[in-house]
């Protein structure tokens, strides 16, 4: 997936896990498929799975998360993963990594959710709460969570180097059109607020049709709340993006600049990983750019 990629498998697991926790050695250990980026995934056991991030530009995530979640999760209207143990690099492995507890569900596609109004109720649930928790001392944004809620602008050369490099691809005029409608947009001005960073359907579980939890919180940080807005060009519908707007109670420049995060992450995302790669993360990516410029139309 990444030219530095650091090899991972279920050997690597068991070895770490027989030097550094033995009490879990002999637990089965599975591979989890998955389209995320950043970590590698190991199922251990029935209650417990192992993240090994794949590069060091992610490694230090994981420290964040430790830092953080036990802190937020309780204060939280859905599941989140606390980390049980860190562990420490050795057998070849060069990054610290940790075991969190399992959280049971399915990601939120169109096909799990049964229903997308009582969805965009919950998102916009969980995203205000998340906001009103005090932000002193949380970590400002920067490499360690991607620049996420950093102010849009930020993103304008990379975007357009993505759409330089999707010329033939995608329809230029009017994904240039979208991106510097967005660019015009007023900057947020109030103080930073929690964010996750990167809510889209992979990072969002459903039982039973009912959003459950939120995982992946690698892109946590306090600043600018649009980049937790654009899950609604994300994971929702024209018709249901109003409901999550109504609730969230979202000002106009913070949607416009939402809708921004949205298509410049699409963009992006397009530019970097190919249906080789990503074939999961490229198709969501289509449809993130594809909803962004249906509302523009």
């Amino acid at each position: 997936m990444h030219a530095d990629e650091v090899d991972t498998d279920v050997a690597l697991v068991g070895r770490l896990l027989a030097t550094q926790f033995p009490q879990w050695a002999d637990l089965p250990i599975e591979p989890v498929p998955s389209a995320g980026t950043d970590n590698a995934l190991f199922r251990l056991g029935d209650e417990m799975v192992v993240r090994l991030p794949r590069r060091e530009r992610t490694s230090g995530t994981l420290d964040k998360e430790r830092q953080w979640l036990p802190r937020l999760a309780p204060l939280l209207p859905l599941a989140v993963p606390v980390p049980l143990a860190d562990g420490m690099p050795a057998e070849r492995y060069p990054f610290e990594w940790s075991v969190y507890r399992w959280l049971k569900g399915e990601n939120a596609t169109m096909e799990c959710i049964t229903d997308l109004n009582q969805l965009a109720t919950d998102l916009a649930q969980f995203v205000a709460v998340l906001q009103d928790i005090d932000p002193t001392g949380g970590p400002f944004p920067g490499e360690h969570n991607f620049f996420r809620g950093l102010p849009l602008a930020t993103r304008d050369a990379p975007t357009r180097a993505a759409i330089v490099s999707l010329r033939g691809a995608i329809d230029v005029g009017a994904v240039t059109t979208a991106w510097e409608l967005a660019l015009r947009s007023p900057e947020w001005e109030q103080p930073p607020v929690w964010i996750h960073g990167d809510l889209d359907s992979r990072n969002l579980l459903v039982e039973e049709g009912r959003l459950t939890a939120v995982i992946d919180w690698g892109g946590l940080g306090v600043g600018d709340p649009a980049c937790d807005v654009m899950v609604a060009w994300k994971v929702l519908s024209a018709d249901t993006r109003e409901i999550f707007r109504t609730a969230l109670v979202v000002d106009e420049s913070t949607w416009a600049r939402a809708r921004g995060w949205a298509l410049s992450q699409a963009l992006v995302a397009l530019s970097y990983y190919t249906l080789e790669t990503n074939p999961v993360l490229v198709l969501e990516a289509q449809r993130w750019m594809a909803e962004v410029l249906a509302d523009d139309a």
